[in-house]
């Protein structure tokens, strides 16, 4: 039995158990929500029982979790910096992790990170079933539907926890694009192949055509879809438009026959969304989804931030997450440029956080609450080191404290023997006398 029937039938899995005490939830809470699919909890039969993994759950009443992109591309391709870049993302808190490795060593990167990351693994079967035509002389039009489906239970059979499944780019969708006067066009690789594939075969998009198929691989494995935005919006001004939406639409309806089979679902988004249009974005998300898990890129709220692209998401994420979304994938200063380096990967991460952190308090999530406070009552102590122990980086308090050379309940530099919270501390003092 999958997570879903074991709660079904009462039997309440470990995993569960460490969600719920972990994040504060009444067992019998988090339980329903995970029959009704407001919650997934990411976790390959292949991985359980690894003493080194740590099951998340992502939805409804839970902290907002972020994810982080790794992977090889052609142009480079080494082990080594891969494993660096999981061991930096997960320092610095991803609570999953995502290989989109291309190129002629994906399989063993693939392998390696599953072996070392105590996080759930996800990945995109369709960039490693082009990768595999262009081995050959041929492109992704060329692919056989089967190619495809044997790489999807590959993924699966070495444990992979969640994969993305661009199910909503359909020949019905493809048609709305074409109206639709794009800046960017689409954005999405996976989105961009299949698009591709439908438009030169006069088919219908086989993981939309035998999705039936594709959820009998993922309930043998107890494996996770998350449903990709295909045609996500690449540019501010191609934000919320019809081909959007009609996948989105098409998105739904698949949330309801994955949750018929006892199938882990969650939903991807935008993208690139001017800051206004946010909210009703997630909302109408939620609300056409019955509140499936809701994944997002970002969002990006300006198309003008190159090389601070982690900003402009963080800003996106934050807005996104207060109003609903559950996991926010980070985006880098690499973004739109090159793959991300391992300092990429650390800026990216902690920006996604602090956004997640944001929304946490926004959402009424006491552990978030909390934390602020006591680090507050730390800066009023003017205790460097109580502030240490509770900030989100805490080596970089080090570090400017060395820089500063300032000790241990020294005020900083910029107010010095002026600070405000020592005078305001001298004040209360001075009254209560």
């Amino acid at each position: 039995m999958n997570i879903i029937e074991n709660c079904i039938k009462g039997k309440i899995p470990k995993e569960v158990k460490i969600i719920a005490k972990e994040e504060s939830v009444p067992p019998n809470v988090l339980v329903e929500n995970i029959i009704k699919g407001y919650v997934i909890v990411p976790q390959n039969k292949k991985r359980r029982n690894k003493n080194n993994f740590k099951p998340i759950g992502i939805g409804k009443g839970l902290r907002v979790k972020v994810n982080a992109n790794i992977g090889s591309s052609p142009k480079r391709e080494n082990i080594k910096d891969e494993l660096d870049k999981l061991e930096v993302a997960v320092k610095y808190g991803a609570d999953t992790v995502m290989d989109l490795s291309t190129g002629q060593k994906l399989k063993k990167i693939r392998a390696e990170i599953l072996k070392n990351s105590p996080v759930p693994v996800g990945t995109v079967p369709i960039y490693q079933v082009a990768c595999e035509l262009a081995w050959k002389g041929k492109e992704i039009s060329q692919m056989e539907p089967e190619h495809l489906f044997s790489v999807i239970e590959e993924h699966a059979e070495d444990g992979v926890d969640f994969i993305t499944v661009h199910c909503g780019v359909t020949r019905r969708t493809v048609k709305v694009l074409k109206k639709c006067k794009r800046i960017c066009g689409i954005v999405s690789r996976g989105g961009a192949l299949l698009a591709k594939w439908i438009t030169r075969n006069n088919k219908e998009n086989p993981l939309y055509e035998k999705f039936d198929r594709l959820l009998d691989i993922a309930y043998k494995y107890d494996l996770t879809l998350s449903l990709g935005d295909g045609l996500r919006p690449g540019a501010i001004s191609d934000a919320t438009d019809k081909a959007q939406l009609a996948e989105l639409l098409e998105i739904a309806e698949l949330v309801k026959a994955a949750r018929e089979k006892h199938v882990q679902v969650m939903v991807e988004g935008p993208g690139h969304v001017p800051l206004h249009q946010i909210e009703a974005n997630i909302l109408l998300a939620k609300y056409l989804t019955d509140n499936a898990p809701f994944y997002v890129l970002g969002p990006l709220v300006t198309d003008i931030a190159t090389g601070y692209d982690h900003i402009a998401a963080c800003i996106g994420g934050a807005v996104a997450a207060m109003h609903g979304a559950d996991f926010l994938c980070y985006v880098t200063p690499s973004e739109h440029i090159g793959l991300p380096t391992v300092n990429d990967v650390k800026e990216g991460v902690i920006a996604a956080r602090i956004a997640a952190h944001a929304a946490d308090i926004a959402k009424g999530i006491k552990e978030a609450t909390n934390r602020d406070r006591k680090l507050s009552e730390a800066r009023k102590k003017l205790s460097w080191k109580e502030q240490k122990n509770l900030a989100l980086v805490p080596e970089i308090i080090d570090e400017l404290l060395e820089r500063e050379k300032l000790k241990t309940t020294t005020p900083c530099s910029m107010c010095g023997e002026y600070c405000a919270l020592r005078v305001s501390s001298e004040v209360e003092n001075y009254e209560k006398k």
